[in-house]
């Protein structure tokens, strides 16, 4: 009886201990928000309303969460372009610390650039109890299967884009074979997208998880061959360019409508990686003449609106009080038609090394935390939305992962950062050009030019040309101080070479 008795209490005693330990599990998943990324491909910092009061281009939806949330003003892509910019954000780490010095993947030869067993947001995420996904653009590479079950050719002199080796590598391609070293290889729960830019890079159809969606069967259609900025190649017979946007924005409401009904004891982090305003600048029907800018700026709105669609289904499933949501671009804009200023009064464009290339919008939503139609001039860099979020969830960033990434999770509620400006960042162009800010600081190490250009250099590297500029007083690069600041542009070539030679950023002075 005493047996029994003593048995009795035992399980009286499991239970209670499991309910405990799974109403804290609860309770400190509905303490997480939700985390949604809506990233536009080469939206500039000028597109947007809310940057740009002079914009010829109407985004009421943007404009509304940052009425409703938090602007950044300082805010940056680790890169120029899109490769390696959304490496830094999923990563924390430095494109150039990988095989992709310059550029961005193009072809079929470009093998997973995200390198196996490395964390990323998602893996860290999902290991603080997230059900994680990507929606859209990828085009950080992976491994296709292939007919012959030989590697695909290696593109040797890098020349990018070889249209004899391109087809022959994309004629070699098993399309009804799992990919590998993609999404869901590297922490997500769930994958739809695309292989490369969405509207301007073969195959032209979709991979969900692993599989493709439809058989890319025709060679790209003559209405889109020779558009600026298209690659020809196979596309799936009912791909419409003008679509894309549409589809992913609807594969996004699904997912999240999914995740709240399935799992709700769960928060979820979705990554919507769109394809406008990208060129081709081919705008769907409904965007047709909605801005004064052009195509292009008819692309912006079509960012736009999927953001308003996406904060629709957010309130209309009663989450939207408990999301985090920001608004951001991969990198700087093209240049802008009809006098609109697409970067602003930013110097540059896409691929500089000037502010126009990687200075982007950078707005967040987060209610309760954040002050509605508020600023900061705090700046962050996207690599550190990695050391961030590992710490909402309390998860060690470690040896191996986010080497480049700063804790700035109290900027994203609004709140200064006690030197965070003196924290250096590392920007980089197209062509390989290196740039450091650190305080008011930033020096452009190499050339006197954009940054996609012949880059100067000798054998000594402190005495390499370059540019100097104090960026609160010369926000817009205006002004090189390059010859009146020697002591200065010393100092930062010393910390830019330690930082390029180093695999962290947590070694410098």
């Amino acid at each position: 009886m005493s047996k029994q008795i003593t048995s009795l209490i035992l399980l009286i005693l499991i239970t209670v201990s499991s309910c405990n330990t799974d109403n804290k599990q609860k309770a400190d998943n509905e303490a997480l928000p939700n985390i949604l990324i809506i990233m536009a491909d080469d939206m500039g910092y000028g597109d947007v309303g809310a940057y740009n009061p002079k914009s010829k281009i109407p985004t009421p939806n943007i404009d509304k969460i940052a009425s409703e949330g938090l602007m950044l003003t300082d805010a940056h892509s680790a890169d120029a372009l899109c490769s390696p910019s959304r490496y830094g954000l999923l990563t924390g780490r430095y494109s150039w610390r990988t095989r992709l010095k310059e550029g961005v993947l193009i072809g079929y030869d470009e093998t997973a650039l995200i390198e196996k067993g490395r964390p990323t947001l998602a893996s860290v995420l999902g290991k603080g109890g997230y059900t994680t996904a990507f929606v859209g653009k990828w085009h950080m590479g992976w491994t296709w299967q292939t007919k012959d079950g030989k590697a695909l050719k290696k593109d040797e002199d890098n020349v990018r884009y070889d249209p004899v080796l391109f087809s022959a590598n994309e004629q070699n391609v098993d399309f009804s074979k799992p990919i590998s070293g993609g999404p869901i290889d590297l922490g997500f729960d769930y994958f739809f997208g695309t292989f490369g830019c969405s509207t301007s890079d073969p195959p032209y159809t979709y991979i969900e998880n692993k599989m493709t969606v439809e058989m890319p069967s025709i060679m790209s259609r003559d209405e889109y061959t020779g558009l600026p900025g298209f690659l020809p190649g196979l596309m799936a017979p009912d791909w419409v360019i003008e679509e894309v946007d549409t589809v992913l924005t609807q594969k996004a409401i699904t997912f999240i409508e999914k995740a709240t009904t399935e799992s709700p004891e769960k928060p979820f982090f979705l990554t919507l990686a769109l394809s406008a305003p990208h060129n081709p600048f081919v705008p769907p029907g409904f965007a047709i003449g909605k801005s004064e800018e052009g195509p292009r700026g008819d692309l912006v709105t079509v960012v736009d609106r999927s953001t308003g669609m996406v904060m629709e289904a957010l309130k209309r499933l009663g989450i939207e009080d408990n999301t985090l949501v920001i608004i951001t671009s991969d990198n700087g804009p093209m240049r802008g038609g009809n006098g609109h200023l697409s970067a602003g009064q930013l110097r540059g464009y896409k691929a500089n090394i000037w502010e126009g290339g990687h200075r982007i919008p950078f707005i967040v939503r987060w209610p309760g935390k954040t002050i509605p139609g508020s600023v900061s001039s705090e700046i962050i860099s996207q690599t550190d939305l990695y050391a961030s979020f590992a710490s909402l969830v309390s998860q060690d960033v470690g040896e191996y992962g986010g080497e480049d990434s700063y804790n700035v999770l109290p900027v994203l509620y609004g709140q200064p950062i006690a030197g965070n400006d003196k924290q250096p960042r590392i920007f980089h162009s197209a062509k390989n050009v290196y740039a450091i800010r650190k305080g008011k600081w930033k020096l452009i190490q190499g050339t006197k030019g954009s940054g996609t250009g012949k880059v100067l250099m000798t054998e000594d590297s402190l005495k390499y040309n370059g540019q100097l500029y104090d960026m609160l007083a010369d926000p817009f690069e205006q002004k090189d101080l390059w010859d009146n600041e020697p002591d200065k542009v010393t100092e930062l070539l010393k910390i830019l070479n330690k930082i390029k030679n180093n695999n962290s950023v947590a070694s410098h002075p």
